[in-house]
């Protein structure tokens, strides 16, 4: 019987000759408060209340961000703890159904978090620029 031919590490693509694009690099900040060994404020937390607001709902915006609604629902609680006052305010389901809502201190976070990265990315861009310019492409 013949052996079968040995998989190599490396995936190679569909027609070898066809020269695959290159992604372009690109530098992206990602800011995370620590308290301890718990991420208090990091760019996962921020997407998700994000996806609150634009799905309305806990369960949606885990939907949109192809995570389970436990593991969705844990992150929101770890950052609801970590704040002064809470960012998301969640109302049991019921006849109507529940819902969460981002509150002031909430909207505060992303607006604050999101300029802070902008400050950031506009202050390093030439250091960014040398550094991209180090990547092989």
């Amino acid at each position: 019987m013949p052996s079968k031919p040995k998989a190599s590490a490396r995936p190679q693509p569909a027609d070898a000759a066809t020269p695959r694009r290159a992604a372009r690099p690109v530098a992206r900040f990602r800011i995370r408060i620590t308290t301890g060994d718990v991420i208090a404020i990091g760019p996962g937390k921020i997407a998700l209340l994000e996806a609150v607001i634009e799905t309305g709902s806990i369960t949606a915006a885990a939907k949109h961000l192809d995570m389970s609604y436990r593991r969705a629902w844990l992150l929101l609680d770890e950052l609801n703890h970590a704040l002064r006052r809470p960012a998301v305010d969640s109302a049991k389901g019921g006849a109507h159904g529940g819902g969460s809502a981002i509150t002031d201190t909430g909207l505060a976070l992303i607006e604050l978090y999101r300029r802070i990265e902008a400050t950031a990315a506009r202050t390093c861009e030439a250091d960014l620029a040398k550094l991209i310019g180090l990547v092989a492409r």
